[in-house]
């Protein structure tokens, strides 16, 4: 068990986190754990059976107005017009050089008003930059504070939720689809959404039941709590990208291979930087002959020349292998390609081969 210090922002769940023994770490601002059993035992849990996840520090704003789907659509990728009532959409928020500014899911939680589900790091800036973008037909709210997240997430998920809810309409829930249901007498919003790439589902809720709910969850037997360290190599085995790591300002989401979460037939904030530009690196993912793994920041070679940068590295507790991502130029980003990956002092070179997403 650690302590973070006191200027880092907690989460509701903090206290749960130290009773069960968690190793907490520094993330983005918040106090957050990165592991309870062990990394290789949550991410094998989650895959089998079911994970919990305090998803707290994750920021929720609501647009709503007559002008909200207009300013929405000018501001982010997807296509709100394409968006019904009760359904989600995961996109970007670019700027002028079609550049990341954040990726997101907006939700479309009534006839007049979307919810924006923001990475935790990006909270205030993304407020900034909406507000500034904003027609006086809109209105935004912040509700990052009075809002808590928990992710159920594994294939046990839909049959523990449905115990809970005390129903088998959630199982009819489809992907990016939510509904609003009563747990243990409070509203919760669930989503079949995750960043797992199992089964799964999102949960927002009034900040002060993190507890009651958290508990509920955690008595079945199927069920265990689940860190930051198993929910990096769980996205990572799913070709799941993570912003500051492998999408940023300073990419776009056609090089990171992401256009298809791109509605160019609409005009956005980007969209001509996106529709000039040829992008000569991509964003692909990559198998490492045995388990040591590169890390952030490792070079990638090939045929004695650089060609590219790893973007995030770890340990495939599934392949037993190290994996990873990187860009790299596109004449090399083929699947088959053999690389080797150096750190920055030369020190160590692994031998590895490019690979599609998903890695498993």
């Amino acid at each position: 068990m650690s302590v973070c210090s006191e200027n880092l922002k907690k989460t509701a769940l903090y206290g749960k986190h130290i009773e069960a023994g968690a190793r907490m770490v520094a993330f983005t601002g918040w106090c957050m754990p990165v592991q309870y059993s062990g990394i290789i035992e949550e991410h094998l849990h989650t895959r089998q059976k079911a994970g919990l996840f305090d998803i707290c520090h994750m920021g929720e704003f609501y647009v709503s107005g007559p002008s909200s789907r207009a300013d929405l659509d000018r501001l982010l990728t997807p296509c709100m017009a394409r968006l019904e009532e009760g359904k989600g959409r995961y996109g970007f928020m670019l700027n002028g050089n079609g550049g990341i500014i954040d990726d997101l899911i907006v939700f479309r939680t009534g006839e007049e008003e979307y919810l924006l589900v923001v990475n935790a790091g990006r909270v205030e800036a993304d407020k900034r930059w909406i507000r500034r973008h904003l027609s006086e037909g809109s209105e935004f709210k912040d509700s990052s504070d009075e809002t808590a997240k928990l992710d159920l997430q594994g294939p046990a998920s839909p049959g523990i939720l449905s115990e809970v809810i005390g129903s088998e309409e959630v199982k009819r829930t489809g992907r990016f689809c939510f509904s609003r249901v009563s747990m243990e007498g409070v509203p919760v919003m669930v989503s079949r959404t995750g960043y797992t790439g199992e089964d799964g589902f999102e949960l927002f809720f009034p900040v002060e039941h993190a507890g009651v709910l958290w508990e509920r969850f955690m008595s079945f037997d199927d069920v265990r709590p689940v860190g930051l360290g198993a929910r990096a190599t769980l996205r990572m085995e799913k070709g799941l990208s993570l912003y500051g790591n492998d999408i940023d300002e300073e990419h776009t989401p056609l090089e990171a291979g992401l256009a298809r979460f791109v509605c160019m037939e609409k005009d956005f904030t980007g969209r001509e930087a996106l529709l000039s530009s040829e992008p000569e690196i991509r964003l692909t993912g990559f198998v490492c002959e045995g388990r040591r793994a590169a890390r952030k920041g490792y070079n990638v070679i090939v045929n004695g020349s650089e060609a590219g940068e790893v973007t995030s590295g770890g340990f495939s507790p599934s392949l037993r292998k190290g994996i990873g991502f990187c860009y790299i130029n596109r004449e090399f980003s083929a699947p088959g390609q053999v690389i080797t990956l150096i750190d920055a002092k030369g020190k160590v070179e692994i031998r590895a081969e490019i690979k599609a997403f998903p890695l498993i």
